[in-house]
């Protein structure tokens, strides 16, 4: 088995553990023990994505880093079968990241399992609409990252 079959299958079950608990036991031990540890939930998607990323680097830099990213530079980017591998990598780890951040926010807002499911469940299939709604259905929550009890430096 190739690397990019090994990264994509292994990333993408491994996500599947880790969403059923947020929508369906959101509140239990063992979801806030395993998808509350960013070392767990994260690390192993961080990974897998770096695993094939490292050999496509240089290619990844070079298209991103010398030239103002156009369509027509982002769908030859990813043409290849790796890139777009390397994509769905990206999709599964960022949203996965989101729909923590929503499950966490969903937790100290202590919305019912009726309400954050639905939202979760748009985390993983629509990241950015998700992480919205999320946000927006837990706005009497503040956490370090929407409101720094700090100064920004």
């Amino acid at each position: 088995m190739e690397l990019i079959d090994i990264t994509f299958w292994f990333s993408t079950f491994y996500i599947f553990p880790l969403w059923i608990m947020m929508w369906f036991l959101p509140s239990s031990e063992i979801t806030k023990k395993i998808v509350g540890n960013v070392k767990i939930c994260l690390f192993p998607l961080v990974l897998s994505y770096a695993c094939l990323l490292l050999p496509n680097l240089g290619n990844v830099l070079v298209t991103l880093g010398t030239e103002t990213p156009t369509p027509v530079i982002v769908i030859d980017l990813f043409s290849s079968d790796e890139m777009i591998i390397l994509a769905w990598l990206h999709f599964l780890v960022m949203d996965t990241f989101a729909g923590r951040y929503v499950w966490m926010r969903m937790l100290r807002a202590q919305r019912p399992l009726q309400i954050s499911a639905p939202i979760l469940i748009t985390c993983m299939m629509l990241g950015p609409i998700g992480l919205i709604l999320g946000i927006v259905l837990t706005s009497n929550v503040e956490d370090d990252i929407s409101n720094p009890t700090r100064a920004v430096e």
